[in-house]
């Protein structure tokens, strides 16, 4: 919820924080329902549509556990932190201009996924931050890491989505046919 005007999570705040007073109001940037709930279905669309699971891992049980090094695993871990919680689209301009923008928590999720060296689903994700409502759509602002309960840093995430989505457009444009 929004706790005078700043996105935060109603069970870490306490009211003896704020001495000067409190103004509580729903989640911005997503539509209300009811007082202070808000329908949160296109924020679960977003993190659905990256598909934020391990994608096509061949190994089997049999050839025992898929072990990553604490390098490979350092590549993501930054990102693995997130909570769903949505103050990072309540924070996000964009989200609030484009409701359409997969937004902060989706982009961060596919990062972290893209960055795991057991996944084999980095070309779907990169589809769907390539994309018209991808990262590109984001400014820099960066308010959504500063709002984050986890310092989780999507827009970290987010930049580092455009360098691979740059990376992609590069290849693509290089690559013979």
């Amino acid at each position: 919820m929004m706790v005078n005007k700043v996105p935060k999570l109603a069970c870490k705040t306490f009211l003896r924080e704020y001495t000067k007073g409190i103004k509580v109001e729903a989640l911005a940037n997503f539509p209300i329902e009811r007082d202070l709930v808000v329908d949160m279905t296109h924020f679960i669309e977003s993190l659905e549509a990256i598909k934020p699971y391990i994608i096509g891992n061949p190994r089997t049980p049999d050839q025992g556990p898929n072990t990553q090094t604490p390098a490979q695993m350092a590549k993501y871990h930054q990102f693995s932190g997130c909570i769903n919680c949505g103050l990072c689209y309540a924070a996000c301009p964009q989200f609030g201009l484009n409701p359409e923008f997969i937004g902060p928590a989706a982009i961060t999720l596919a990062h972290r996924y893209n960055e795991d060296s057991r996944d084999h689903g980095k070309k779907e994700r990169m589809a769907q931050l390539n994309g018209q409502n991808g990262v590109w759509t984001c400014t820099f602002v960066g308010y959504c890491s500063e709002v984050c309960p986890k310092h989780v840093d999507p827009a970290a995430a987010i930049q580092q989505g455009k360098v691979e989505s740059s990376k992609d457009f590069l290849i693509a444009t290089l690559k013979p046919r």
